[in-house]
């Protein structure tokens, strides 16, 4: 019996741990769950056959051993920052190993020995990155194939509250990590090419220069620039592509109302707050403010942000309950965004019968036998409860996917990779189609960056 070892109970590991022991008999295949918690790991094991809990502590190098040393493969769905560990642990057995985290500087400098040692370390195969990286590369593949030159690939992914769960005026609840959502955009600048043209912008203007996109059968939606855009270039081999630009989704008229918080400064992750652990959420709001003796702390934040009490910005902060004066912080040296997104969690936690969904939007333009042409590919996945969110399907799936297709050698190439080569991308994109994880695609005229057709630069 074959082991896989998956590192992690975290949320997306039900559905990856479902679908490996949906093979199990058929592939013969046993899985251990390890982790810290192993209350944890016992829960999502509980009630399955050739399944088991282990205490798993990454940090006691003999546990971290014993435990992949007797492994076939290894999948660690810890935080980034920790596979780092699992994978020399990985190299010094010989075994291949599986993450959806982005690949580190720690994780790529050990690709020669993983080459060495004929192993494959995947990364980068969740959904953003996974999906996305696969999802694109297969199009741009088949443009070029055809004899295709690309001139523009715009991407946009994002996690956001099922159409039928969407009942708050923000029209988004937290589907993943909530602090990923208030430091979003932070600590560097959003770098992008549009039409040969170099585009910069900083923190303070992220969230008022947003795109807008359509996706069939969903609506409207808008879209801010992620920080990396430009790293793609190499990646997908578009060292000349004129415009390359990838961004977060949002339903419209979220960046809008998040800049409120961004301009007065309750997003900023870099200073404690004193006595925070008594504030009150309106002594909160109040410490952004000027003192006034005789304004209100609502009249004092209108006036800030030039909003009238009809402004429906003004609605979607009173629907936070920012002014309460009875409800606490309640944390000790919170930073403004630890704050913030305590506040949040109050009214953006997914209820129990809510869903969420995973939309993802790629453009394509190329030129092919002097005729310049456009690809529109969509996406969009409805979870089907909490345990089988969109979010944990679409990270989970791809995961388990690829450790199965390297565990029978249907995944061969050695070293530190991320699935942008057909060997990766094709079966496991055509397993995620049964799972109804499929794009839609439309071909168009080329509309370029500009669908107005003005003269710009």
């Amino acid at each position: 019996m074959r082991q896989i070892l998956i590192i992690g109970a975290g949320k997306s590991t039900a559905v990856l741990i479902k679908y490996l022991l949906d093979q199990s008999e058929k592939q013969d295949l046993f899985l251990k769950i390890g982790d810290i918690d192993l209350t944890n790991a016992k829960k999502i094991a509980e009630g399955y056959g050739r399944c088991e809990a282990i205490f798993l502590d990454i940090f006691n190098q003999e546990n971290l051993e014993e435990t992949v040393k007797i492994a076939d493969i290894v999948i660690s769905m810890l935080p980034a920052r920790f596979h780092i560990e699992v994978a020399r642990a990985c190299l010094k057995f010989r075994k291949s190993l599986v993450t959806a985290s982005y690949i580190s500087p720690q994780m790529k400098a050990l690709d020669e020995e993983v080459k060495e040692k004929n192993l494959v370390f995947m990364n980068e195969i969740g959904v953003d990155p996974g999906i996305d990286h696969m999802s694109a590369m297969q199009v741009i593949d088949r443009i070029r194939e055809e004899g295709g030159k690309m001139l523009l690939f715009e991407s946009f992914t994002g996690g956001l509250v099922a159409p039928e769960s969407d009942n708050n005026l923000w029209n988004y609840k937290f589907t993943w990590n909530p602090r990923n959502v208030v430091v979003a955009g932070q600590g560097g600048v959003a770098e992008f090419i549009q039409e040969g043209k170099y585009k910069f912008i900083p923190y303070h203007r992220l969230f008022r220069r947003t795109e807008f996109l359509a996706i069939e059968g969903y609506g409207k939606f808008e879209a801010y620039a992620n920080r990396n855009s430009l790293d793609y270039r190499s990646l997908y081999g578009l060292e000349d592509i004129l415009t390359l630009y990838r961004g977060t989704i949002r339903r419209v008229g979220f960046s809008r109302a998040w800049n409120m918080f961004v301009q007065l400064g309750m997003t900023d992750d870099s200073f404690t707050m004193f006595n925070s652990e008594n504030m009150s959420y309106r002594d909160f709001v109040n410490s952004f403010l000027p003192y006034s003796p005789t304004d209100s702390v609502e009249l004092k934040m209108r006036h800030i942000l030039k909003i009238d009490q009809d402004d429906i910005m003004w609605e979607k902060l009173t629907d936070l309950d920012l002014f309460n004066d009875k409800k606490k912080i309640g944390i000790k040296d919170a930073t403004p965004a630890q704050a913030l997104q305590k506040i949040l969690m109050d009214k953006w936690t997914l209820e129990p019968e809510d869903k969420d969904m995973i939309v993802m939007y790629h453009k394509f333009g190329y030129e092919l036998h002097g005729e310049k042409k456009q690809i529109d590919a969509t996406m969009a996945h409805i979870g089907k409860n909490q345990q089988e969110t969109a979010m944990a399907k679409t990270v989970g799936l791809p995961v388990a996917i690829a450790a199965l297709k390297i565990l029978n050698k249907e995944i061969t190439t050695p070293g530190v990779q991320l699935p942008i080569t057909k060997e990766v991308y094709e079966p496991i994109l055509g397993e995620l189609a049964k799972h109804n994880i499929i794009f839609k695609e439309k071909h168009t005229e080329y509309l370029g960056y500009n669908p107005l057709g003005a003269v710009g630069g």
